[in-house]
Formats: structure tokens, sequence, C-alpha cells
């Protein structure tokens, strides 16, 4: 009976003990491996059995047990270490497909194989003690149960707390990232040797999960088949919520580029909040996903960036003599080599790889020393990444030329293409040739201002992508246009000075910059190019008027000097027009003041500032922050979030070209209602602006500093304060033409 109650302790039943599930309706019928856990304890003592005393029957129950726990933790483990799922190269897909029609849709965990292999440990210390019992047995001359009770006392305190682990695994389907949680929470109990046997499970876990980020962190792959990483493809979370294939061939349209690692830098990867563990903060989780990104990007150089390294180090083995002696196939593979390697050493992906088995060697997860190692591998491949973006690609240079295009910090150059294309800019634009018409004037200002030392000017082409039209024939010309359509749906709402309002800029950049300038980037540069444009064409537009009548004010004092006759029309004409030239000073004083608040005040200080972090920072992450502060303080201080106050610029930018085109056209007679509208207009508009400036919500955000010198010059000598006060809410009677007069 001992030796059947042995080997009922190793999970094997029989006449004395049976297993309730393996005789069901009298049959022997045995449970096979894929079985799931039992909810209950099923080991119990033949009912038959009538001469044990109910003493020793209640000690035999308790004892059997074990066996059912062992049995029970032996096929779990069993299970999960199968290896059968590994297909041979030459399992056809016929065979697959056969198999998956039958239902053999089990989802697989490497987690839970590492666990296993945990249980299998622990369940080996407790066959050892079950076999020392034996041999305990064997030597006494009487033995008792209580030598069976004595040996095994410790197991009554594991094995019950692993089966309802095993079982909530499999009850809950638990895997991954999941699992390492559940056994953290399980391992903050009061039992010191289940404390040590669940941290044990969780030692095993954590292994699988450092290998795992060793082949991100160190190689860029991501080794997860069976989807229980924290980091994820973003296919397969599309996939999971049911994303179309067109949803997903129109986010990596967006993209301007076809190189696969700018994709997976983009769109490619993500983190899966379901599988990333508790005690894992999400920060660390980010630099563990930037980190891994990186490294793929550093490993796998664009092919086109590539090939230019490819020259520069044959057109320097030329100038220094050396002839080539090996093939041009093999000339390739090294140069590739020589790249990967400068751009990423070995030196640091073996710094990497020791640090993270450091970590798998502690037999304890430790917080702090993980967060320490991630930050330390971020460190290392932000560095690398900025010495690839800031150095090798020449990041300042291009930001320099976004600056001069995008913010007119080439003025001569746009003053003579606003000149160039006045004429053009006065009539509608053509759906079919907007573009055409305009890239004419474009050339010739470049042709007149931009000297050939410029080498950036090439990458910058005009657009009218509210047309659609395109001139430069690109296959990564659609997404680039369509990506400039989204940044301007914002401000759709926003009303429009004409059909040319549309006017954009497009700027060519290269591998590895995309990684930098990114489309969401490019779209706010196109927005501040756009607005700061409007204001150009505005200034323009009242200097030429004031031009245009003072030429004709001349012509007409000549004639006056020859015709006496008519002298008392050119002097009526000349007392009519002086009210408007006050009302066009004012507008004029206002469009300059808030050019040069926006130029120097703004642009210029940001972008210093911007410069100043550039020559400090050596963290790819810090620079990408740096500049996105940089676009967003330039959209902050210049009002472009502030719907209200954009509307009321864009009201006065219309106000001022109305009234510069209608004093233009005054030959043919002065409409005096219409220009008794717009000046009525824009001093409203003008007061409000200033009123709403100079609130409080204002004051206290960090627009203030520069705000406050934008507000002085408006007011500098308190006619803005005194005009502001009535005119919002009292509409006072007017003459025909009522005139702002500033002194």
């Amino acid at each position: 009976m001992l030796h059947e109650l042995l080997l009922a302790l190793l999970g094997y039943t029989g006449d004395l003990i049976i297993d309730e599930r393996e005789h069901q309706n009298s049959l022997r019928i045995q449970l096979s491996a894929d079985a799931p856990v039992s909810d209950g304890r099923t080991f119990k003592l033949a009912p038959d059995i009538s001469f044990i005393e109910p003493s020793e029957r209640d000690l035999i129950e308790k004892i059997i047990t074990l066996g059912f726990y062992y049995r029970e933790l032996d096929r779990f483990a069993t299970k999960s270490r199968n290896l059968s799922w590994i297909r041979s190269v030459n399992a056809s897909f016929l065979e697959r497909a056969d198999e998956l029609s039958k239902g053999k849709t089990e989802k697989l965990s490497v987690y839970r194989r590492a666990i296993a292999n945990g249980i299998v440990e622990i369940l080996s210390v407790y066959r050892s003690a079950v076999l020392h019992i034996e041999q305990k047995l064997l030597s006494e001359t009487m033995p008792i149960l209580a030598t069976i009770t004595q040996g095994l006392n410790k197991f009554f305190v594991l094995l019950p707390p692993l089966y309802e682990l095993v079982l909530e695994i499999e009850h809950d389907d638990i895997r991954g990232g999941q699992l390492l949680n559940l056994l953290q929470k399980r391992c903050h109990c009061g039992v010191p040797e289940l404390q040590a046997c669940i941290q044990r499970l969780l030692w095993h876990g954590h292994q699988v999960m450092y290998n795992q980020l060793a082949s991100w962190m160190v190689y860029g792959i991501l080794q997860d088949q069976h989807g229980e990483f924290f980091i994820r493809r973003q296919e397969d979370q599309d996939v999971e919520h049911g994303s179309s294939h067109s949803d997903m061939s129109e986010k990596l349209a967006r993209l301007s580029t076809d190189d696969k690692t700018l994709t997976d830098w983009h769109l490619g990867f993500h983190i899966s909040l379901d599988m990333l563990p508790e005690y894992i903060h999400m920060r660390v989780a980010e630099s563990i996903l930037f980190a891994g990104k990186a490294v793929r990007v550093l490993r796998n150089p664009s092919s086109a960036f590539r090939f230019q390294d490819q020259q520069i180090m044959r057109s320097s083995q030329k100038i220094q003599g050396f002839t080539g002696r090996f093939s041009s196939q093999k000339e390739a593979f090294l140069d590739m080599k020589l790249i990967g390697e400068e751009l990423f050493p070995q030196s640091e992906a073996d710094k990497i790889e020791a640090m993270l088995q450091d970590l798998k060697e502690s037999s304890e997860f430790h917080k702090r020393s993980f967060e320490y190692a991630v930050d330390s591998i971020r460190a290392i491949a932000a560095s690398h990444l900025w010495q690839l973006v800031v150095v090798r690609a020449d990041l300042n240079g291009h930001l320099k030329a976004l600056k001069d295009y995008f913010f007119l910090a080439k003025g001569d150059f746009f003053q003579c293409f606003l000149e160039e294309s006045r004429q053009l800019m006065r009539l509608p634009p053509r759906q079919s040739t907007a573009e055409a018409d305009l890239m004419v004037p474009f050339q010739l200002a470049a042709i007149k201002t931009i000297g050939e030392e410029d080498k950036y000017f090439s990458r910058v082409s005009l657009r009218m992508p509210s047309f659609g039209i395109t001139v430069k024939s690109s296959k990564v010309d659609l997404p680039k246009a369509k990506a400039y359509a989204d940044g301007n749906s914002g401000a759709s709402s926003e009303i429009s000075l004409d059909g040319w309002d549309g006017i954009a800029l497009e700027y060519s950049v290269d591998w590895p910059l995309q990684l930098f300038f990114t489309q969401e980037v490019l779209s706010k540069y196109c927005r501040v190019f756009q607005y700061l444009l409007r204001l150009k064409r505005t200034q323009m537009e009242l200097e030429k008027s004031w031009a245009s009548v003072m030429h004709q004010d001349h012509t007409d004092f000549a004639k006056r000097r020859n015709d006496r006759i008519n002298c008392s029309v050119s002097q009526q004409r000349r007392q009519t027009c002086r009210p408007m030239w006050r009302v066009r000073e004012h507008m004029a004083f206002l469009i300059r003041n808030l050019q040069f608040y926006i130029q120097v005040d703004v642009i210029e200080s940001q972008w210093n500032i911007l410069q100043a972090h550039i020559q400090e920072s050596h963290d790819f992450t810090e620079l990408v922050g740096f500049h996105q502060e940089y676009l967003s303080a330039l959209i902050s201080q210049s009002f472009l979030d502030i719907g209200s106050v954009s509307r009321i610029l864009d009201s006065i930018m219309k106000l001022c070209l109305q009234f510069c085109w209608t004093i233009e056209n005054q030959e043919s007679g002065a409409n005096i209602p219409e220009l008794d509208h717009i000046t009525e207009e824009f001093n409203k508009k003008s007061n409000s602006l200033y009123t709403i400036l100079r609130s409080s919500r204002l004051a206290g955000s960090q627009r203030a500093p520069f705000l406050r010198r934008f507000l002085l010059r408006l007011n500098f000598n308190s006619f803005f304060e005194a005009t502001a006060r009535g005119v919002l809410n009292v509409v006072r009677p007017r003459p025909a033409i009522t005139v702002l007069n500033q002194q």
C-alpha cells in the first residue's frame, strides 16, 4: 500500500488511489497530454477500501493531493515545453492548411515554456524528496505514514499555490508580459519558501524578456513569433483591430520615401500596453522602443546614403593613388560593411550586450538597475543617431535653409518673387495652370537673387496643393502634396484672402534627415510660411499703392503747371485722397510692426535658442524635443494657435488688400462708400486685436515677454489704448471717409 501511495505521489493512480476523471462511467479513460488542467482535486482513496481507519484515510487523502498537484503541474510543463509546433523545412503548405482546418489554433508562448522550465526544476526537487522517502521507508523495520508526512511537509506549502498559478494561467490564457505581471504579484507573500519558488519562475520569464531585449537593442531585430513582447510591429495592431489593407497603404504613402527603415521608424513599431509589465515604467518602454529603432536605422542605412559614402570613399582612394584589385561586388560588400561599422561600431554593440548580460545573470529583478541599463543603452543609440543626423547629414545647414525659405529670411528673394508675380496674383488662379504660372516668377526671382553657392535652393519647390497640381515628376511628389494638403486642413476654417493663399513650399529631404523632418514637422513649416507670405504680400501692396499714387500725384502736378484750367480738378482729387493716405499709413504701421515682431522678436530669438541647444546637446531625442519646442514657440508667439487672433489678422490683411486695389482703381471714380466701409472695419479689427493682445490671459503666457514689445511699438503714443475704449461696442456716426489721425 505504501508503494502505491508513493506512486500516486508521482501522479500514477491504481486500485488503491484512483483518479475520478479516469474512472468516469467505470471506464479507465487515460487523460491526453493536451487536456486542460483540472479545476478540482480528483485523486481519491478507493471507496471499497475498508481496512483503513478513518483517521488514516483522512491523512492519506491529504497526502495524495500532492500527487494530484504534481501530475497537473507536470502535464502543464509537458504541454508548454512541447516543441512539435516547430515545422520542418519540408512541410508543405497543404499540410499546414489541413492542420489549421482541424482546429489546431492553440496560441503558443515562449514565456509559458520558460515558466514550465522553472516548474520542472521545482518538480525535480519534489521527485527527489519522494525517492528519499522511499529509501527511508525501505530501511525502516516498521514503515509509518508519518515518515511520508514529515518528508513532504514543505511541499504542502509550495504545490497548492503553484497549482492555482497554472490554473489561472490556462483559464485566462495569460501570456507574455501579463504572465510576468502575475508572477510579480505572487512574489509578494509571507512564505519565504514559496516566495523563492515564484522568484525562480519569474527569473526564467525574465530570461526570455532579456533575450528579446538583446535582439531588439543590439541588432534591431524583433524576435516575437507569438506576440508576447511589449514592442510590436504596427501591422500586428492593425490586424487585431481590423484595419484594411488600403488604410495601411494610405499610412505608408504619407512617408516621403520608399526606404523601409523610415517606414519602420515612423509607422513600423509601437508599445503594446497589454504586454507591458506594470513594474516597467512607460518612459522606460519608450526608451527601449527608441533604442531598437535607432539601431535598426544605424545598421540598415539607405541605399542612396550608402552610394554617397561609397562614392566618397572611392574618390578618396583615387586621390591617394590606390587601384582596385578586387571585383566590384566585393568592393560594394566591403564598403557596406565599413559604413555599417562606422555608424554603429561593434564595440558599442558589445557594450550593450554586456549590460543586458549582467541583468540576466542577476538572481532577482532590480528595477533601478534595469532602468539605469536601459537609459545607458538609449544614450548610446541616441548619440550615434545624433552623429549620423547632425554631423554627417548636415542638419544645421538644412535648418538654416528652412529658415531662409520657409520663414522668409531671404527677404530679397521673396520681395523679388512677389514683385514678379504681382500682376499674376491680381487675377484669380487658373485651376489647370496655377502652379505652372507661378514657376516663371519663382525662377526669375531665383536667377536674380540666389547665388550658385546656395546648394539648398534646389531642394525647394513651389506648390499649389489646394489645386492638387504638381510640376516635378517624381514618385514621392504625391505623398508630399497630400501631406501638405493635410497640414493645411487645420487652417480651412480661417478667412481666406484669395485663391493664392494656397501657395506652399516643398522641401526635399534625404535619408536620414527624414527621421528628423517628418511630414508633421514640414507641415508646420508650411503653415508659418503661408502666414508670413500673406503678411509680406500685404506689406508690399501697401507700399506699391503709395508709390503708384505718388507717381500719379507728381504727374498731376506737372500737368497743373502746363494746364491752369484743370488745376482745380487736380487739387480737388488731391484733397480727396489725403485722408485715404492717412488710413493707408495706419494700415502700413500695423503691418510693419507685426512683420518686425514676427521676424525679429519671434523667429530670430527662437532661432538663437535652437542654435544654442544644438551646440550643447549630443542626444538625438533631445534635439527632436528642442526642435519641436522651437516650432511650437513660433506658432504660439505668432498667434497661429489662437483662432480669434488669427481670424482678426487675416481680416486685417484682407481689408488692406481691398483698400489698395480700390485706391489704385480710383481713376475711374473713387468708390467712397466702399472705402468708408473698409476704413470702418479696419478700425474695429485693429482695436479688437489690440484689446485681445493686452488681455490678462495672454499676459501670463510664454508669449508675454515678446508680446509686450509688440504692444509697446503699437501703442508708443497711447493712440491704440485711447481709441480701443469705444470702438468695439459703440458705433459712432462718421463722415464719408473716416480717418484715424495718428499723431
